[in-house]
Order: structure tokens, then sequence, then C-alpha cells
């Protein structure tokens, strides 16, 4: 890979920094001071509260920079602990703009998108055992980088740690563009219309990912639908169509996998690879009804990167997927409750998105 080819070259412009709860402005020489029981220096603060109902600064960078590695974990020791990971949301902002690049809740940023932790084994994206939450998508900024994160649950959020690892840079290439995330949800889908993963997006960059999170609300199987990239001056037909949603995420058949060769009875295969997976499946994520005597809706959630296909656009995109099933015999319709993310780079400015939804509206099936 690139970046190994060129590890050994030593870069005298560029400048390693960290931002922490100990050092949260990521000055020189200036992380570790904070005092515990053990003394000064020794792990006096690890950790933050994020207030009901405030929005955190968690990193103020002027630059040129390159946002490198940003590592998250919180814990949901909380009275109301679920849907934690649902409501909170990060918001990201390149050079001063008013506007946030990215606008997501926490958990569905990072391929968690049903209120529970699962684990992610990708590049760009990794959750390690239990909710270490890490992304290395390289963020650029030419001027000014800020990250903040909004309580929005009912009560403080004790116990979030962040490392937000970056470099100071001499200059930023020209043709670097701005990285971008949306989360968009249909609740529910209705019969022969598409969910919409991306739209409104003027100027030129590449799209580079796609996590998807499907609660199925029906019988049968759910991952028919094609999905559809619309570039620059597509109308009614694209210029990239998948031909299912399990090919798009690289699996195949259902992901259905023989328990044993001589009978017939399967289970659900998943699978977590760099650049694409079927990671998550289950069927209750409210502990506090596990014995409740339904099994609840089974839950997919999946991720492809475009890292190494990336998606070009000169002016515009546009992208959906389909709601389509088949039970044995032929296609129909589905009406499914489908959330998900769109991961980009382009040139700003940018469209403002869609209004977040709220709270209510954003809770996980």
């Amino acid at each position: 890979m690139d970046v190994l080819d060129s590890i050994y070259t030593v870069k005298e412009s560029s400048l390693s920094r960290s931002i922490s709860a100990e050092n949260p402005d990521g000055s020189i020489g200036n992380g570790g001071q904070a005092s515990s029981n053990l003394g000064k220096g020794r792990k006096g603060r690890p950790q933050i509260t994020l207030p009901k109902g405030e929005t955190v600064v968690l990193a103020d960078i002027n630059g040129p920079g390159m946002l490198r590695h940003l590592w998250f974990t919180v814990g949901e020791h909380t009275e109301h602990g679920d849907y934690i990971l649902r409501n909170l949301v990060v918001r990201m902002y390149w050079d001063n703009e008013p506007i946030p690049s990215v606008e997501v809740p926490f958990g569905d940023f990072f391929c968690c998108g049903f209120g529970a932790k699962c684990e992610v084994n990708s590049i760009p994206v990794t959750v390690a055992p239990v909710g270490g939450f890490n992304t290395y998508w390289p963020m650029p900024f030419r001027k000014h980088a800020k990250i903040t994160i909004e309580n929005q649950h009912c009560e403080d959020v004790k116990g979030f740690y962040y490392s937000i690892d970056y470099s100071l840079e001499a200059s930023i290439p020209e043709d670097a563009a701005y990285f971008h995330a949306q989360w968009r949800r249909t609740n529910v889908i209705k019969e022969g219309e598409d969910h919409v993963i991306l739209d409104g997006v003027k100027g030129k960059g590449h799209f580079v990912g796609t996590y998807f999170a499907l609660a199925s609300l029906g019988r049968f199987w759910w991952g028919e639908g094609e999905f559809k990239f619309f570039i620059d001056d597509d109308s009614t037909y694209p210029t990239i169509c998948g031909t299912g949603i399990e090919d798009y995420f690289g699996g195949a058949w259902c992901y259905w996998q023989a328990e044993d060769e001589h009978i017939d009875e399967h289970s659900i295969a998943t699978y977590s690879t760099p650049y694409l997976g079927y990671h998550y499946y289950g069927k209750n994520h409210n502990r506090k009804v596990r014995n409740y005597s339904r099994e609840g809706v089974p839950s997919h959630g999946l991720y492809r990167w475009h890292i190494l296909d990336p998606i070009r656009f000169q002016k515009a995109l546009r992208v959906t997927a389909q709601d389509i099933g088949h039970d044995d015999f032929s296609l129909f319709e589905r009406s499914d409750d489908i959330s998900s993310v769109a991961y980009w780079y382009q040139t700003e400015p940018h469209v403002e998105f869609p209004v977040l939804p709220s709270v209510q509206e954003r809770r996980p099936r």
C-alpha cells in the first residue's frame, strides 16, 4: 500500500499533535499534567462529562492541517442508557464554515446504528471490543477545523473519552477536497419508493462510502434492492446501478450458509473486511425487554468503502437504494425502516444538509 511505501520518509514540514481531555488544545508539552490519587501526571483526567442538552467543542484547531485518527469511547452506565449512541450527534466544520460538513449520530458514524455496540474491522473505521470507536478517514483543512458533540440524551453522559490525532502542515495540496458525512432515515418506506442515501450534492468530488442499517419489518428476504448513483446530469436513470443490496456490500445469496451439508438448515453468515462487510445481525436491541415474548425486529448493519473504487462526480451526485424483497417465487416491494450514512469528499462550499431528525425520530426500532 502507498502508506507503507512512504512510511520511512521524513517530513520536516509535518508536526504531530493530539487533543484529549488532558490536553484539550493540543499544545506542545502540555499533555498528561492532571492529578489523580497517584499524583500529578498520573492519569488525572482521562474523560469528560457531556452535559444534557449542551454541545461540547472537542477540537478547535488552526490550520493548515490534517486529522488523521479519531478515537472515542463512551460509558453507558446511566439510568436511561439505551440509545446513547443515537442521541449523541457529531459535527465537523472546516475553514470556519457556518454549517457542518459532517452531521451524524455518534454510533452511526462508526457503523453502529441500532443503539448497540458492534465490532467493525475495516481500514477507515474500526470498532474494537468493547466500544472503542476509531476512524482513519483523512480530513484535510486549510484554515481551521472544529469538532463538536451534542448531547441530546435525556441526562448527562459521564465517561466520554477521546483522542484526536492530527498533524499541522506547511500547506494542503490544491486538489485536496474536504471530508463530508450525512445521516438519513426513511421510516417506513412506501412501497415502490427508494431510500435516499444522499441528494443535493453540488460541486466536484468523490463518494467514498456507505453505512446501511435496515430494520426488516416484513417476512422473507429483504436484500434485492439496487443501489443507484446518479452522477452529474443523470435524471431518470443512473450511470451506476448495482444488482442487489447483498451484492453491493460484497456478499451473495442472502448471506445464508448451511449448518450441515446433510441437512437443509441455514444460518446467517456475517463478515467484516477492510473494504466491506455485513458485520451486524441482531433481533433485539433493548436490554430492558430481553424477556419479552416477541423475538424483536431483525436488524442488519452493512458497510462498503469506495477507497479503491471512488465514485467521482464533477457537478452533482444523488445516491439511492431500493427496498425490494424476494419470497422464493417473485420479487416484491417492501416497506422497511432504513437509515444510512453517506461519506464523501468534495470541494467547498457544500449545500446545507437537511434538518437532522429529532431524538424521537431517530429512535432505533
